[in-house]
Order: C-alpha cells, then structure tokens, then sequence
C-alpha cells in the first residue's frame, strides 16, 4: 500500500555548504550521497543500505537573503498538495511556496504552521515499476539505521499545534510525559488502523526562539556519535538522555546551524 495522508516521507536538510554537510553527515550517521533527480541542481539524494532518506538543497545567495537558515524539514504526504495548501493557509498556516511539480517525483508546497514551524507537503509519485511503492525514510514499524525514528515538535503553544496538526493530518495524541515546570511531552500517532507512533509534541524549552521540528535520526551508538559531533564541529546541545524503551537521545547543532537529532543505544550498557 502507498504512503497516506499525514505519513512523515521524506526529510530534507536545507544548508550553506552541502560539501561540508555531506562529509559532517556521512561520517556521523553513514548516509550515502548522490545527485539528484535534476542534473542541472546541486540537490544530493542521500540514503542507508535499505533505501534512500533524504536529500540536501544548497541554499543559494537569494535564499539567504530572503531570511532562508540551515535547517531540517519533512516532508509530509497528503492527497491533495493544492486542497492542502489552501486549508492550511485558512488555518492560519504561511504558504512559502506555491505548489510545484518535479517531474517523475511528485507535486510539493513548503509551508509554515501558524506558529511558524516548516514543513512541505507532498503527493509523491510512486515509481512505475512499483505503484505501491511506500517511503521507508521514517522507520514506523521497525528500527532502521540511518533512518528517522522520531518526529519532534517544539511549539510555543502546543494546544494550538494539536488542534492544527490533528485537523490537517488526523494525527492524534496517546499518552503524555510529565516534564514539570517545562510542561507536557505529549506522544503523537496516526490516526488510522495502523496506530504507529509519529512523535511528539512538547513547549518550546528556555532559549528556544522559535517552533521548529527536529527528526532524530538512528545511530549504532550514541556516545561515538557525540564524540564525533564535538570533534567535528557540530554543538551538543544536551548530553545523552536515557527515553522509554532503554535507548538513548541527543539532540546537538551541526556546523553550519542545523539542529539534529539522534537516538541510539549505549554500547556495553
């Protein structure tokens, strides 16, 4: 069966130097790097041994000076890339971009929710070959290295946020963390028959400025992929924290301003 509306597809690194970005990468989490579908751009495709993940877009001069920074967003599949753009903007979300077609991939828009969180929405086209073909970038059903296996959202309010999300995407909550003074980690799924987990949504934390999405990106261990953010360039932004299931996270800066995520397990422990 083909992804369905709501399903996270796809995730996309937008930063200043894809050079450095492909080297920071490729030895932290492993990817594989190769050109895109359109030879005329500098997008990368990369991808782990099981299938590709993502891609990397170059931001030019003109993107940075229209307010365009190094960051992560996801892609998200819906049925209807224009119906979608025009309820979001109803909902109070900003269309960045109008929706566009790349050909032999699929119709896309990039927006940004009302809190001003990023994220594209599109209606891939499966290969020919393969009409039920369904994106495997973010491992829902089983762990997969390489692969995102969580989608975090940090929102100045998250009421508002559920209320967004669920309508546009029917994602639903199950379950909360209590976190506190700083609030709720309140756990998204889909809401279908399926009913995997997507992620979460929690507060904006202290010296957060705005609501953004981090992908945590699985890694064989957790404490050699710290060693090498901070010997590579990158900024921890928190050392490893111990979440449900015996595994660990972090989350950290990679050089040119990216914030990113990974979980992964403790060797020997």
């Amino acid at each position: 069966m083909q992804n369905r509306q709501g399903d996270f597809i796809w995730y996309e690194l937008m930063t200043t130097d894809a050079d450095a970005a492909q080297a920071f990468y490729g030895g932290l989490i492993g990817w594989r790097f190769e050109q895109g579908p359109e030879p005329d751009t500098s997008y990368r495709i990369f991808s782990s041994p099981v299938s590709n993940v993502g891609g990397v877009l170059q931001l030019t001069r003109e993107m940075t000076e229209g307010g365009a920074q190094p960051m992560w967003a996801g892609y998200i599949a819906v049925d209807d890339v224009d119906a979608s753009a025009v309820a979001m903007q109803a909902a109070g979300a900003t269309l960045y971009r109008e929706p566009w077609d790349i050909p032999q991939v699929g119709r896309l828009a990039f927006l940004a929710d009302p809190q001003g969180a990023k994220f594209y929405v599109m209606k891939p086209i499966p290969p020919a070959d393969n009409p039920e073909a369904v994106s495997r970038s973010f491992a829902a059903m089983e762990p997969m290295q390489g692969h995102c296996a969580w989608n975090e959202l940090a929102a100045a309010n998250p009421a508002s946020a559920k209320s967004f999300y669920g309508k546009q995407f029917g994602w639903l909550q199950e379950g909360d963390m209590d976190m506190g003074e700083l609030g709720k980690y309140e756990f998204w799924r889909v809401g279908d028959e399926r009913g995997h987990m997507l992620g979460a949504l929690m507060p904006l934390m202290p010296g957060m400025p705005v609501s953004l999405w981090t992908f945590y990106f699985r890694v064989p261990d957790i404490d050699q992929a710290l060693r090498y953010i901070t010997e590579n360039g990158g900024t921890p932004l928190q050392e490893p924290a111990e979440i449900p299931g015996g595994e660990f996270s972090l989350s950290a800066i990679d050089p040119q301003g990216a914030v990113l995520g990974l979980v992964g397990s403790r060797k020997g422990r």
